[in-house]
């Protein structure tokens, strides 16, 4: 597992790049702030409800919650399911609501 910060994702976002971005919080975090990409909750990953992912497989993915802990359990379960270039952004949304001034 790879991580990001999130000045460094803002970078690649503000650019422009088309990646791959995966929100494992629940639905009412997300509700309350997000910065895009697929919402699919860390439960949901645990029970290996994963089809939305197969097809980026090979592909980067960068992986946030709340704080980079849940994203992080979700880079460590993708990888035995065969995922190999996970990124979790450290810090997750609490540091992203801190440090990137929109």
């Amino acid at each position: 597992m790879q991580t990001i910060t999130v000045e460094e994702l803002k970078a690649k976002l503000t650019a422009g790049e088309n990646i791959h971005l995966v929100d494992v919080r629940e639905s009412h975090e997300r509700a309350d702030f997000n910065i895009g990409g697929l919402h699919l909750p860390l439960g949901n990953i645990q029970t290996m409800q994963i089809d939305e992912l197969e097809e980026w497989k090979n592909e980067p993915i960068y992986i946030y919650c709340r704080s980079g802990n849940r994203s992080g359990q979700a880079c460590l379960i993708l990888e035995t399911a065969g995922f190999s270039n996970l990124i979790n952004v450290t810090g997750g949304m609490l540091a992203w609501q801190d440090r990137i001034k929109d």
